[in-house]
């Protein structure tokens, strides 16, 4: 069974029909909306300040999400992915972006709807990465402007099949 802890009197909160592998830890102010999957390894450590999560998200395996003490906080929106082994430290993701494998996004930086954050890369403090738009490297800089229904499709579809792995679990 997956860790759920309390800690300085917050509980996490989880929507309905939400994958949670059983060895994924979420803690203190955090909120998952519904149709969300967290994978096997994964922490969300909202021990020091809200962690916000929107509904079909998926957080793949080992991925860490924490904030800064009173400085900052995480809201990942509707249909994003979070590919394995990432890394969001008080960041913002807005709807339908796509965080690829490896990747660390710093304090106060945005990531656009829409936008594409190439596997490895490293979006530091403070980078607004524009809608639709990919980034990639270390640091990770523009790429390219995606189109934007491609990019819609692809995000979501992934966001869709992690929903469908998540199924096989409740078999």
């Amino acid at each position: 069974m997956a860790i759920i802890r309390s800690v300085r009197g917050f509980t996490p909160q989880i929507g309905e029909n939400c994958f949670l592998a059983e060895n994924c830890a979420i803690i203190g102010d955090v909120v998952i909306g519904k149709d969300c999957s967290i994978w096997y390894s994964t922490v969300i450590r909202g021990d020091v300040n809200a962690i916000r999560i929107g509904n079909q998200v998926n957080i793949q395996d080992g991925s860490v999400l924490h904030t800064l003490y009173e400085k900052s906080t995480i809201e990942i929106e509707d249909n994003v992915s979070i590919g394995h082994n990432v890394t969001i430290h008080g960041a913002s993701i807005r709807k339908g972006a796509l965080i690829g494998m490896g990747s660390v996004i710093l304090d106060h930086a945005e990531i656009g709807e829409g936008a594409i954050i190439a596997a490895g890369s490293v979006v530091t403090a403070k980078t607004i990465v524009e809608p639709g738009s990919i980034y990639a490297g270390v640091p990770a800089k523009f790429i390219k402007k995606v189109d934007p229904e491609q990019s819609k499709e692809m995000n979501e579809k992934i966001a869709r099949n992690y929903l469908m792995y998540a199924s096989w679990y409740k078999e």
